[in-house]
């Protein structure tokens, strides 16, 4: 099976703005034919870097290929091939929602079926509506279906769902889905983890302008502990006679009167051990649940609580 080059590939990544550094040494790549979300708190460099491989930017500093090409030297090669979605603006104010979409289709020599994206976005009542009057989500909706129109090779997604309803949000999600089943490259930025969990290959992870991890959404929540157990008992439950049953790397707390929280790599054996234990106890577990640890998890454990404005 042939080998396709990464999609993306950064290394080295520096920007600066006077004396702050959004980026600073970072090194990125985006699989060819799959969708990579970059995650990251509020100021990370997560647009500037998007903004630096859809040729927006220059860098100060390292490599950047998109598609094989240099997008600061070879833009006008690069430009055909690719989609970009921003999170704001990138359409005449007083463009009607069709007409810019049809503009766009026109720039391209095989567009999508401008009729049928219309009415798979649910853009059909507002076709004729200014851009400048369109909600919100309207406006996400019309930028995301001018970034796929032109049958891009790679598609840049820069919060793609930001401000979309529930039903908006699950047409994009199959949508982008639909792309990566077609061979499109996608990369998206996203502050939705349930929705980088939803549709990433692999998750990159970035925070003060550097990498902090890499990974598929599966491996990257199997650090540490896989998973959780709760159930409910009588109160004051002898934890030190449960961990004496358990493996050593679990652990065992009372987080309220009567409930329970057992951490550790959650299997069926120890699933037996903690169901066997309360029987010899006399205890009925109840609300019995495990959890897994989710990619927000990981997400705050690598990057902190604290609110970034």
């Amino acid at each position: 099976m042939q080998q396709h080059p990464p999609a993306v590939e950064v290394a080295g990544l520096v920007k600066r703005y006077g004396t702050k550094t959004a980026v600073d040494g970072l090194a990125l790549s985006a699989a060819h034919g799959a969708v990579t979300a970059v995650l990251g708190p509020n100021g990370a460099g997560k647009s500037t870097t998007i903004e630096i491989c859809e040729g927006y930017r220059p860098a100060d500093a390292g490599t950047v290929r998109v598609l094989g090409l240099d997008p600061a030297a070879d833009g006008a090669a690069l430009r055909p091939r690719i989609g970009v979605m921003l999170q704001s603006g990138g359409v005449y104010p007083s463009a009607r929602a069709e007409e810019m979409l049809r503009h766009m289709a026109r720039l391209h020599a095989h567009p999508l079926d401008v009729g049928e994206l219309i009415e798979r976005l649910g853009l059909d009542s507002c076709g004729r509506t200014p851009y400048r009057r369109l909600s919100g989500g309207q406006q996400q909706r019309l930028a995301l279906a001018m970034a796929v129109v032109g049958r891009p090779e790679l598609v840049f997604l820069d919060e793609p769902t930001a401000g979309l309803d529930p039903q908006a949000r699950r047409a994009t999600w199959e949508l982008i889905r639909e792309l990566r089943t077609d061979g499109v490259s996608v990369l998206l930025t996203t502050h939705h983890m349930d929705e980088a969990e939803q549709l990433a290959d692999e998750v990159a992870i970035i925070d003060a302008g550097r990498l902090v991890v890499r990974g598929t959404p599966e491996e990257l929540c199997r650090g540490g502990a896989e998973n959780t157990m709760r159930f409910s008992g009588r109160p004051g439950l002898d934890l030190a006679s449960l961990l004496k049953a358990l493996p050593p790397e679990t652990a065992a707390i009372e987080l309220t009167p009567g409930a329970y929280r057992v951490a550790g790599t959650i299997d069926p054996e120890l699933l037996a051990t903690v169901t066997t234990w309360c029987a010899q106890n006399g205890v009925l577990p109840e609300q019995m649940t495990v959890e897994r640890r989710t990619l927000e998890d990981v997400f705050l454990e690598l990057t902190g609580k604290e609110l970034r404005s």
